[in-house]
């Protein structure tokens, strides 16, 4: 009997040991574009948060996958990513040749951009950050969770009110059994015209990264030939003009990110799960490797090689490959491409929930012979993601980023990008830090209430190009616009690009804003028929109207206007009653007077009585 007591005492031990249990408000499984963003965001909106990454760095595949050119969001520099891509600048403005213009690419060294992350996260408060640190598991807990992960060789347990899976292939709502689709939607099932009849399970491939650097035209840094080494997998490369392809990737530093086709493996669903995923990376290295061996034997470049001073890794190659797409998670909205390209002519108005803007190019990147259908988008402007597109169907307080956010494969296509998931983390870090500050659930969101703290810390709802944080009253144009009185109208920027604008000297349409102002304002019917305003309207009708929804006294209203009008509002047009108002104007008064983003919306956008 004492020895079996003295048993169970010492087994005991080492179970308390590790049953360690930490608090927090918030945690973040995964260090990525989304996730760091996420986390930074959450904390500074006031809530304990800890952020758990497996590996060494910040910053997922911007840096450690090497995917260190971004090209998205250059013309929106939303909240986070607009600090972190300021942080980029400035650390290579003396850089010589380095391009430090409004919308040029975000250009950097992996390492450099993951010390940049980590040094913004330092100054964060109620952030804990840990590093090469692993979870295991994640489990119900009430309305919160329970997450267990490796700490100093012990199992640590994490209570949090919300999780948000910031890892690049949805391991965590995975683990916590969230359903999910997984490659080409049917046009059947989301109504998008542009898809394949029939679902394809088809993914893009993944690309391992090569980041190499030139050590001078005299140099050999040869590599070993790589296992398996195929030169036919890369014959297609001879005859094109290298220097210019190097040209187009090069990075501060004499280094260059290799990215192309030839780095891209054929990729499966079934590649990326978690027991799969060790051989199929193996097979990526070593594919990226034979074309770094190609460059050099074949095409006569042995003075580029892969930076060992980059990654600590053993073959220099990054860390982790760039993944494009893998399952995503089912939702409580599905953004499908009509949110893109027609979102103020849908019956839901999911622009109106926006948390996050992007602009990347949908990316189209198969093998040759696959079941891949080549998609013919039209020209693609920038847009609005939902806010229920983070939340899962049927699972609380558990919130998605990266390649699980609740999209369509077509969507996805550019949703994926580094700088549109960094400006999604930061709305997804609101969302978290609303539910653990108001101790309520994802089922009970106050739309408004969250985007106005995304618009606290500088984060877009709307993706107006030619509107940003430097001007005073940017707040105004995006709320109004992200209630629809004023849409955002799409120019075409080349043969498959767009952009939205807000256009704000034009004039506004009676048209334009009529429909909104009935749906908000049941006294609107009233003015409208009695005013009967013409097809363009002007200062004086915008005063009638703030007076009626207001009872504010008509003449002391235009008495007060007319002299704040320059000296306040700092409007370049003369105050006159009779003409036409422009949207930069009817934009700020609007939103002063009667404010129609104040009225609150549901995860649909209809508006809550």
């Amino acid at each position: 009997m004492i020895k079996k007591v003295l048993f169970a005492f010492f087994i005991t031990i080492p179970l308390l040991s590790v049953a360690q249990t930490v608090k927090t408000d918030v945690i973040v499984i995964g260090g990525g574009a989304a996730g760091t963003a996420a986390g930074i965001q959450a904390a500074r909106s006031g809530v304990k948060t800890i952020l758990v990454e497996p590996g060494p760095w910040l910053g997922g595949s911007m840096t450690a996958g090497g995917n260190c050119i971004v090209e998205a969001n250059r013309n929106l520099p939303s909240g986070i990513y607009g600090e972190f891509r300021k942080h980029v600048r400035d650390f290579y403005k003396n850089e010589p040749g380095y391009d430090t213009t409004v919308n040029a690419q975000l250009r950097f060294e992996p390492y450099t951009g993951a010390a940049i992350l980590k040094a913004i996260t330092d100054t964060v408060k109620r952030l804990t950050v840990k590093l090469n640190t692993p979870w295991t598991s994640i489990k119900k807990d009430g309305d919160g969770w329970i997450v267990t992960i490796r700490e100093k060789n012990e199992n640590v347990l994490i209570r949090a009110q919300v999780v948000i899976d910031g890892t690049e292939t949805g391991d965590v709502a995975t683990k916590a059994g969230a359903q999910f689709d997984i490659g080409f939607d049917s046009n059947k099932n989301t109504g998008e015209k542009i898809a394949p009849d029939n679902a394809i399970n088809q993914i893009q491939q993944v690309t391992w990264i090569a980041v190499v650097k030139d050590y001078g035209r005299a140099a050999d840094r040869t590599i070993a030939k790589p296992e398996g080494y195929d030169p036919k997998l890369y014959a297609g490369l001879k005859g094109k003009d290298i220097k210019k392809m190097l040209a187009d990737v090069k990075l501060p530093s004499d280094k260059y990110m290799i990215k192309w086709a030839e780095c891209s493996t054929p990729t499966t669903s079934e590649d990326l799960e978690p027991e799969n995923r060790d051989e199929f990376y193996k097979k990526g290295r070593l594919h990226t490797l034979g074309l770094v061996y190609y460059l050099q034997t074949e095409l006569g470049f042995k003075n580029l090689a892969p930076d060992f001073q980059e990654f600590n890794t053993d073959d220099y190659l990054p860390m982790i490959p760039y993944i494009r797409e893998d399952k995503r998670a089912q939702g409580q909205i599905r953004m499908v491409v009509d949110d893109i390209f027609i979102p103020y002519d849908r019956a839901s108005k999911l622009y109106r929930t926006s948390i996050a803007v992007g602009d990347a190019m949908p990316g189209q990147h198969y093998e040759a012979g696959s079941k891949a259908v080549n998609i013919n988008y039209p020209p693609f402007p920038g847009y609005s993601i939902p806010l229920g597109s983070v939340i899962l169907r049927d699972i609380d307080n558990l919130l998605v980023t990266e390649k699980a956010v609740s999209t369509t494969h077509l969507v996805n296509a550019s949703t994926f990008y580094p700088s549109v998931q960094m400006t999604l983390g930061q709305g997804v870090g609101t969302i978290a830090a609303y539910c653990a500050f108001f101790k309520t659930t994802t089922k009970k969101l106050n739309v408004r209430k969250i985007q106005t703290e995304l618009l606290d810390y500088k984060g877009y709802l709307m993706p107006f190009v030619d509107e940003n944080w430097t001007d005073p009253y940017f707040r105004a144009i995006q709320q109004v616009g992200a209630t629809g009185m004023l849409r955002g109208i799409q120019k075409s920027t080349g043969k498959s690009s767009a952009a939205v604008y807000f256009m704000p000297d034009s004039v506004v349409m009676t048209s334009e804003i009529k429909p909104v102002m009935l749906e908000i304002y049941s006294r609107s019917f009233i003015w409208f028929n009695k005013n009967k305003p013409g097809d363009v309207f002007t200062i004086g009708n915008l005063l009638s109207f703030i007076s009626e929804m207001t009872l504010a006294d008509p003449h002391t209203l235009q008495l007060n206007l007319q002299k704040l009008w320059k000296s306040k509002y700092k409007f370049t047009n003369d105050f006159d009653m009779g003409k036409p108002v422009t949207r930069r104007e009817f934009a700020i008064l609007a939103n002063q007077y009667f404010n129609p983003f104040g009225r609150d919306v549901d995860i649909t956008g209809k508006l809550i009585n």
